[in-house]
């Protein structure tokens, strides 16, 4: 794919664009509406700078990393020390690159033109790179024609293509979308929550709307859809209901049937990340017994101080953990949360 080098043109880079002068706060000659549009006009100038700038630093460090694979030993020690010396994270350069990748695809694309970059703040630009092909079009189009393209224009370009394209909408709806009647804004999170549901679900739930096309029903059918997508998510993640006495999906149809699926995909997924918190606690009541240890061993009667921490630690690192919930002295609200902690491990022989 060929790489674009003529984002910056030389009237972009000339210093003087930075020569504005700022409202002065304190002059209360200065109408509120004139004092925010100048201060609109200078964040936007800034913003521009600040997406060219980083799509430029991205190029550099695409540069160095390619050349680092190309004469290096194949690790990327020379790369990771050229990040150092600059304080650059890893994270922050590969995200630099990924948008100097997208800037170069959007460009390449015929998407949008090197001008019109200016017309984006930066958010909106790393937004529409990571968007659909469709959306990335209707974008650069109205780049081209000259608006001012925020993170609200490319959510609101991609809710339209959501609401105008999708097969999991019926009819009825996309009638509603095309006459104003039903915004986009609420079609585009029915169909993101119905793309995760089985076909049966995805059935049900379009001949209700289809019945019923109004914006109370879509927004009824939105929240069902989301509850169903986390339910049917997190419900295989739990260890706890891998009986196979459980049928999942009869129990789905029966909080649907009594009117409580919300609080049984609540449950759920609260059950799963109740399952998480706990390997997480073992693995890290696991770390604190292998320090304690470790710093006993390494401490005597030279260092009361160290044994008397040690001593206090103790009530976290024995199998029965015991820490206050609320006001540690006891006062006002408070609860003493005691658990017992017991490690079966399974041998190889066993």
């Amino acid at each position: 794919m060929p790489r674009s080098t003529t984002l910056l043109t030389p009237e972009a880079l000339e210093p003087t664009e930075f020569k504005f002068d700022l409202p002065d706060p304190n002059d209360d000659r200065i109408a509120e509406l004139e004092f925010q549009q100048q201060i609109e006009q200078a964040w936007q100038v800034c913003d521009r700078f600040d997406l060219q700038t980083d799509i430029w630093r991205g190029r550099i460090l695409r540069a160095v990393r390619e050349r680092e694979k190309r004469s290096g030993e194949g690790r990327g020690a020379g790369f990771l020390n050229w990040l150092k010396d600059r304080e650059i994270s890893k994270t922050q350069a590969y995200k630099l690159i990924e948008l100097a990748n997208s800037a170069d695809m959007l460009l390449a694309g015929g998407y949008i033109e090197p001008e019109d970059v200016n017309r984006f703040s930066k958010q909106a630009f790393v937004e529409t790179a990571q968007s659909e092909p469709e959306v990335q079009q209707l974008v650069g189009d109205a780049a081209k024609r000259g608006d001012r393209i925020t993170r609200r224009e490319v959510r609101q370009l991609s809710d339209d293509w959501t609401a105008m394209s999708s097969d999991l909408l019926p009819e009825e709806i996309r009638e509603k979308v095309v006459d104003q009647t039903i915004p986009t804004r609420y079609v585009a999170p029915l169909v993101k929550h119905l793309q995760k549901l089985p076909e049966s679900h995805q059935s049900s739930i379009r001949q209700a709307i289809a019945e019923q096309p109004d914006l109370d029903t879509l927004k009824q059918a939105t929240g069902e859809a989301r509850s169903l997508s986390r339910y049917l998510e997190a419900a295989p993640q739990v260890q706890a209901l891998n009986d196979e006495s459980i049928d999942i999906e009869n129990a789905l149809d029966e909080a649907m049937r009594l009117g409580c699926l919300n609080s049984a995909a609540e449950l759920v997924n609260q059950a799963a990340q109740l399952e998480q918190a706990i390997a997480k606690l073992y693995t890290t009541w696991k770390r604190v017994n292998t320090l304690s240890d470790r710093l006993y061993e390494d401490t005597g009667a030279s260092t009361p101080n160290l044994r008397s921490m040690l001593k206090s630690l103790e009530r976290l690192s024995s199998d029965s953990i015991e820490f206050y919930f609320g006001d540690p002295r006891g006062e006002n609200f408070s609860h003493t949360i005691r658990l017992k902690l017991e490690d079966d491990q399974i041998s190889d022989g066993d």
